[in-house]
């Protein structure tokens, strides 16, 4: 839908409303190059040069509302260039979405709302985390995608509850970073309708200096987006309002692909002197060339003040109103024919889980517990999957290009296909992409994302990791092979410091189970996670299952647990993974030898050590000595076994030969493990 640029004026003329365009698109210049000269650092280049098309997008086709900026099919806005996020807080401040304008004067200072890049929660408004570039773009693909998926579910004959687009803006960085060629590709191969991405073509970034981005980027962006199957808009003046207008409507009428609108523009668009250098870009303009650049736009008002007329005309919270109120009368029609589909939706969108999801899993539980079986865990998390995935049309799985080795393909599996609908992505040999686009699906709302590919290639997607981490995103990764157990493929794809690294990051929870129980507890723990991202670390090799205690069975949500106790222990084992019936052999061993020895499973150390404290000591007695072991690094154990304790682990890279070979030419057998315990009880 259109909104009007401001209520028609008696006796306005063509050129009133020229003049008010250029006031509108000026106070986005003037809030950039005031805050970031307050702030005395920050990048004015970026939201000057756009201001223009900023404006044709929020006043003429965005569909939101600053009321309620939560409202279901609301239009998605994405800014890539987050390094230009002053466009962006100008923005939510003139368009009604209630920040400040102290909050702009407190641009990238401590515990302000307007942090140096666009923050998920900083304020409403703040779709995704952008900055580290090439992530915005992607996000948004995953949003896309998700709009297109959510529909094909919800939407009936007359009532396209589900209708909205998702918009990006983004910069040369963004194209030059191998993310957004992932994400991208993928879009175009499967359709990815309803995104529409605006390509600040400025030709400068910070290395530019006076001159131009052709010393390193030569790409032909339009034949290398129509290689990929976008339908691509070029030659667009970026300072014409009319004219991005007009690209805009034309990106729409094309629902079946993705849109890239290519606007040539200049940086820092109306300063004298750093227009089009790479002085404008990452650093603030200085007094005498902001005095300069109101001279030459015609700015006459100080710094952060917005005249009424220009404020009046960018505020969109009654047209905000209007669009959502259309939507809820339709949606309280579809309630009325649908009532089923309606509750669903709801609760989707809400983030719920079934009622009965509970239940199902203690009954799996259970169910796996009394089988007792011998697998991998990559197989015990198919199995789960197997399970509760009919039950959660929720989850949307994927795989790097490895769904037959990490098992995340399951018999309810409906692969995503260039349109229509379905629950399973094959991501191809794209780490990176398929997490940054498990972002976008969690951040669309009505999905829990999980995606599979070999723990070693976490490091490629490791900045998506880090995003969904800081967002703290609902989203599932399913890393296998997550050991010098992988056998032959050799050190190159033998994860050692891959479980230690992930664990060092706040707000990720790590879990790597030893048997099917601790992996279907890990996963409803991960399910049940609506705070942050989790980690599932499952092996490739098969692993003994681990008797335990009924009562037992409920710590294992503790993340750490007395596995196997021993009357008057003098040691403690802590195990983890496929180490567990390691740790539960050298217990047995050492109790012969008359050394009783306490085995405590390990499964997510991140969710232990949020446990009270008098929980975690009942689990790990102080003045007990304690040995850990882990097919990975030391340094991360020493946390629990001091320097005093011991670790059974590895500190070098692996070697290429069968696995069992491998773990006992590591030192991973129960002799070693009960030889080690022997040296610390003294």
């Amino acid at each position: 839908m259109q909104l009007p640029i401001a209520a028609p004026r008696a006796g306005a003329t063509k050129d009133d409303d020229s003049a008010l365009l250029r006031d509108m698109a000026n106070a986005i210049r003037a809030l950039a190059m005031d805050a970031v000269e307050a702030a005395k650092s920050g990048h004015p280049g970026m939201p000057m040069g756009m201001a223009e098309i900023a404006l044709a997008l929020w006043k003429r086709h965005l569909r939101h509302n600053p009321a309620n900026p939560a409202w279901p099919d609301r239009d998605r806005f994405v800014l890539s260039n987050g390094h230009g996020s002053m466009l962006l807080y100008s923005l939510l401040h003139l368009t009604g979405y209630g920040l400040p304008i102290e909050e702009l004067k407190r641009f990238r200072q401590l515990h302000s709302r307007t942090p140096g890049h666009p923050e998920r929660g900083c304020w409403p408004g703040v779709e995704t985390t952008t900055g580290p570039l090439g992530q915005g773009i992607s996000n948004a693909v995953g949003m896309a995608l998700a709009e297109r998926l959510i529909a094909s579910e919800f939407n009936r004959p007359g009532f396209e509850i589900v209708d909205h687009w998702t918009y990006v803006f983004l910069g040369d960085g963004c194209l030059m970073e191998g993310v957004s060629h992932e994400a991208c590709a993928l879009a175009g191969t499967l359709g990815v309708g309803r995104l529409i991405a605006v390509y600040d073509d400025n030709g400068i970034s910070i290395d530019s200096e006076k001159g131009h981005i052709r010393q390193w980027y030569i790409d032909d962006v339009r034949k290398r987006f129509e290689a990929y199957g976008w339908h691509v808009i070029p030659n667009v003046d970026g300072h014409d309002v009319q004219a991005v207008d007009r690209a805009i409507r034309k990106a729409k009428r094309d629902k079946a692909r993705p849109t890239l609108i290519i606007a040539k523009t200049v940086i820092a668009k109306g300063a004298p002197t750093k227009a089009n250098t790479g002085a404008a870009h990452g650093a603030p303009l200085g007094d005498k060339e902001i005095a300069a650049t109101r001279e030459a736009i015609g700015w006459k008002y100080p710094p952060f003040e917005i005249p009424e007329h220009v404020a009046r005309a960018w505020d969109a919270r009654e047209a905000g109103k209007r669009a959502e109120r259309r939507w809820k009368k339709l949606f309280a029609a579809y309630e009325r024919e649908h009532p089923s589909l309606a509750a669903e939706f709801t609760r989707r969108m809400a983030g719920e889980l079934p009622g009965d999801f509970h239940a199902r899993i203690e009954a799996l539980v259970k169910e796996l517990d009394a089988k007792a079986e011998t697998l991998a865990t990559r197989k015990a998390s198919q199995l789960v999957l197997e399970a509760m995935k009919p039950a959660l049309p929720e989850l949307v799985g994927g795989s790097a290009d490895l769904s037959g080795s990490n098992l995340t393909l399951v018999k309810s599996s409906k692969v995503v296909g260039n349109e229509g609908g379905g629950n399973y992505v094959f991501y191809g040999v794209r780490e990176f992409g398929m997490c940054a686009v498990m972002s976008g699906l969690a951040l669309h709302g009505g999905f829990i994302p999980y995606g599979g590919t070999f723990l070693v290639f976490s490091d490629y997607a490791r900045n998506a990791l880090r995003l969904a981490s800081l967002m703290g995103l609902r989203v599932i990764y399913v890393f296998t092979h997550d050991s010098i157990g992988l056998g032959e493929d050799g050190p190159t794809h033998q994860p050692i410091e891959h479980a230690a690294s992930l664990r060092l990051m706040p707000g990720m929870d790590v879990w790597r189970p030893c048997d099917t129980v601790e992996t279907a507890i890990a996963w409803a723990a991960a399910l049940e996670r609506r705070n942050g991202p989790t980690a599932l670390v499952l092996t490739r090799q098969s692993v003994a299952f681990a008797r335990r205690a009924p009562e037992a069975i409920a710590n294992v949500r503790r993340g750490g647990y007395v596995l196997a106790d021993a009357p008057g222990a003098r040691a403690v084992i802590i195990a983890t993974g496929s180490e567990v019936p390691l740790a539960a052999a050298a217990q047995k061993l050492l109790a012969e030898a008359n050394l009783p020895v306490r085995v405590v499973s390990m499964p997510s150390t991140s969710v232990f050590d949020r446990q009270d404290a008098a929980y975690r000591e009942s689990v790990l007695p102080k003045g007990l000595p304690r040995v850990a072991v882990e097919a990975g690094v030391t340094d991360y154990w020493r946390k629990y076994v001091g320097l005093e304790g011991a670790v059974v682990g590895i500190d070098r890279y692996g070697e290429s030969a069968p696995a069992g070979e491998l773990f006992r030419h590591f030192g991973f057998t129960a002799d070693n493990v009960a030889a080690t315990v022997r040296s610390v009880i003294r």
